[in-house]
């Protein structure tokens, strides 16, 4: 007990001195809390600041936030990733502001009750916010705890969760959980990398049996992962007069609710032209023709990579039916802003308003010359 007195009293202590300065460690509103410790789900913090100060700019109340459109945040959330994390937390909002009078729970089962909260961002808010004593296990405190006893348990296998929520609870001061919480986060974050990890700075040097062993660099343990599969995508930016057809992914599942150009997977043996064309005719019920290669965009999600390759096509006939879609609308380009769409998507997003700009001169069905152009462009924006 001595022991894990000295390691709560060192870290919190170097905590205090130490800790990076971040909005949301000055918040005291369990919301704002809250939207900090979704946001920061599998995303770095330099990432999660911009999109934390224009969130809560946005929508400064839960109450705001609740009643607002679901088009309009994920518009905000773009660009920010997993997308379940924005849909959930609408749905959160809405729940608490329907069945608890607007006032965010702090008891553990109404909490864990809500859309999209888990075990840790159930701690997180509760211990923060509310002080109540619940150890919060991320993967900078597995780290932490691997190396600090020795743990053999792999990261990244589903049953090692409990040997780790165990041993973080049994280092969890019951006296300002929160900040404990947050320094043995910020411990790993900053110190125990997982690369090169800073040993001569750690204050918790002295009781690390991985440093006094002479293993850090063995710990944590990981099982090896399949690679990533990759699919070979064909999209097409649909032009009819001077607008573009966009669809609306259904609200569920990956990118759910977001907007995109129609298009999918290419067959084995189809050649990607033919592609686009038949997913364009099997989502939307039109008839299209290919008439610019605009380029290929290689993007990487969680499990899988795609390689998509974009065309520019000119409306031939028929009406919207949508299948697999669940809503769409005939835009103008300058109006793409307005929705929100898949990274993927805006990755060729400057160099379709450049082709477009450059078309608009002639036919945009004529246009071949500008699409060759713009297509070493946009591959080197793919490479990057």
């Amino acid at each position: 007990m001595k022991k894990i007195q000295s390691l709560r009293d060192s870290l919190m202590s170097w905590y205090k001195a130490n800790h990076r300065d971040l909005p949301w460690r000055k918040a005291t509103n369990p919301y704002h809390i809250g939207v900090s410790e979704v946001m920061l789900q599998q995303t770095q913090v330099t990432t999660v600041l911009p999109y934390y100060r224009r969130f809560l700019k946005r929508f400064p109340r839960l109450e705001r936030l609740a009643r607002a459109d679901l088009q309009d945040v994920l518009k905000v959330w773009e660009g920010l990733g997993y997308y379940a994390r924005a849909r959930n937390l609408h749905r959160a909002a809405g729940f608490i502001l329907n069945h608890h009078q607007g006032i965010i729970p702090d008891r553990w089962d109404d909490f864990r009750k809500l859309p999209g909260v888990g075990d840790y961002i159930a701690a997180a808010v509760l211990s923060i916010a509310f002080e109540k004593p619940y150890a919060v296990v991320d993967g900078n405190v597995k780290r932490v705890l691997a190396r600090l006893l020795l743990e053999e348990a792999p990261l990244n296998r589903s049953t090692s969760i409990k040997i780790f929520k165990e041993a973080a609870d049994r280092l969890l001061t019951p006296r300002d959980p929160g900040t404990f919480n947050q320094a043995l986060m910020e411990l790993g974050a900053m110190v125990c990398k997982p690369q090169q990890p800073l040993c001569s700075a750690c204050p918790i040097q002295g009781l690390c049996l991985a440093y006094e062993t002479g293993r850090v660099d063995e710990y944590p343990k990981k099982l090896k992962k399949s690679p990533a599969p990759q699919f070979n995508i064909a999209v097409g930016v649909v032009f009819k007069n001077s607008s573009v057809l966009i669809t609306r992914r259904k609200p569920e599942g990956l990118l759910g609710g977001l907007w995109e150009f129609p298009g999918g997977k290419i067959q084995n043996h189809e050649k990607a032209k033919d592609a686009c064309i038949r997913e364009i005719k099997e989502e939307t019920s039109l008839s299209v023709g290919v008439d610019t290669y605009l380029g290929r965009i290689k993007h990487a999600y969680t499990h899988f990579k795609i390689i998509m390759d974009v065309f520019c096509c000119s409306y031939h006939c028929g009406k919207v039916k949508l299948n697999g879609p669940v809503d769409h609308r005939w835009i103008k380009l300058e109006n793409l802003d307005d929705y929100p769409f898949p990274k993927a998507n805006h990755k060729f997003f400057p160099l379709l308003k450049k082709f477009a700009a450059t078309a608009r001169k002639g036919d945009i069905t004529k246009s071949g010359q500008a699409g060759n152009d713009l297509r070493l462009e946009i591959d080197n924006l793919a490479k990057s």
